[in-house]
């Protein structure tokens, strides 16, 4: 089965989440990619822990699918082999320390010259110009300078998100962005340079609190896990200490949550409570009535009536209870894939599509694929070896 990124072939010199999640998910589609590593150490996201049976988790899962390449970048023999690869290659992606690559021969218009076809993709913190283009960015910074922290956590204390959405945001632009540029390419047959600026793409997913704040209005609040604006939206527990996500978001709905789950159709006439905004002004006073009425009914009782009226609820999962999810196991979503410490498991990729499968190849090891890039690129065996006696691969 033909899958769409077939024949494209990546090159990328990168490292921790972001551009790696990018290009991983094009491996995904089909295309080839090749990273380039250091030799001894390779992406130091291989040494952040060693929680899948001596692998690091941050690496197993930015990085199946891809072949890798030792390659000493400070050696004065990079350049040529990365301009053998990068004359062959679709895609170069690179999330580099801010100027490294510029520095290093490897900006857009160098390597337009060797290769006009080629989509050059740079990932950075802050993006190219402005004051803060030369400073050192990481997820959580980046969640402090787009102004995450100021509406995540609760009342007293900020709290960043739990998983790292920077970069997370910043891979996923970088993918939507070569998937475009590759489409442009089949028009106009020439590359084009993208930039992914990490706070870019978080100020972006901050549109709807920067549009609430407009002209000088309050900021939404810390609220812990409860909806800022919405109410009740938001963790309650049920009689057997079980925690159970309620969301209402209109009228009808509270109306059908008064009566058919809290068996209190009045409430929904309240004035204190009869409009969200009045809930969510008042609700200290709506979090004491629901809590007496809540304990009540046990965890399955109040999901149970919950979806009788077409509430919206979730269980409060935990890591090891999303791996075990009855819905995610229903649908298939987990396959195997191989690695140096033996089979792992991985979640196939969304979205779903019948067209083709998606390619959900192996984790490599350190260097694995350097000899058979290297003869792809047209060194014989003695060149090969005199390159790595050289200390260059």
């Amino acid at each position: 089965m033909n899958r769409p990124l077939d024949g494209i072939v990546v090159v990328a010199l990168e490292h921790a989440v972001a551009a790696p999640l990018a290009t991983r998910h094009l491996a995904d589609n089909g295309a080839r990619v090749i990273k380039i590593e250091r030799p001894g150490s390779g992406d130091f996201a291989r040494a952040y822990d060693q929680r899948v049976r001596g692998l690091a988790s941050h690496f197993v899962w930015t990085n199946r699918g891809k072949e890798s390449v030792t390659l000493d970048l400070k050696h004065a023999q990079a350049l040529p082999v990365l301009h053998r690869l990068l004359a062959r290659a679709d895609v170069f992606v690179q999330n580099l320390a801010p100027g490294a690559a510029a520095r290093l021969g490897l900006d857009a218009e160098s390597i337009h010259r060797i290769n006009p076809r080629v989509i050059v993709c740079g990932v950075s913190g802050y993006g190219e110009g402005g004051p803060y283009r030369d400073k050192k960015a990481y997820d959580l910074l980046i969640q402090a300078e787009a102004g995450l922290l100021s509406i995540t956590g609760s009342e007293g204390e900020m709290a960043k998100a739990g998983i790292s959405i920077a970069d997370i945001a910043g891979g996923m632009y970088a993918y939507s962005g070569i998937l475009n540029a590759l489409i442009l390419r089949s028009r106009t047959g020439r590359g084009c340079n993208i930039e992914v600026s990490l706070l870019d793409c978080l100020a972006e997913w901050m549109g709807y609190p920067l549009y609430y704040a407009f002209d000088g209005a309050a900021p939404p609040a810390r609220t812990g896990a409860t909806h800022a604006t919405i109410y009740p939206y938001g963790p309650f527990q049920a009689g057997d200490g079980k925690t159970v996500m309620i969301a209402i978001q209109n009228e009808r709905e509270w109306a059908l949550f008064c009566e058919k789950v809290l068996d209190a159709p009045e409430l929904a006439r309240d004035p204190r409570f009869d409009a969200n905004a009045k809930r969510s002004a008042n609700r200290e006073q709506l979090e004491s009535i629901l809590r007496q009425r809540l304990v009540q009914l046990n965890s399955a009782e109040l999901i149970a009536l919950l979806d009788a009226a077409s509430i919206a609820n979730a269980a409060v999962n935990t890591v090891d209870g999303l791996r075990e999810h009855a819905q995610l196991r229903a649908r298939e979503r987990w396959a195997d894939v191989g690695s140096p410490a033996g089979p792992v498991p991985a979640l196939r990729p969304p979205p779903l599509t019948d067209a083709f499968a998606t390619q959900m190849g192996d984790i490599p090891s350190l260097g694995a694929h350097t000899d058979g890039v290297l003869a792809w690129l047209g060194y014989g065996e003695a060149e090969i070896a005199a390159l790595r006696a050289d200390g260059l691969i």
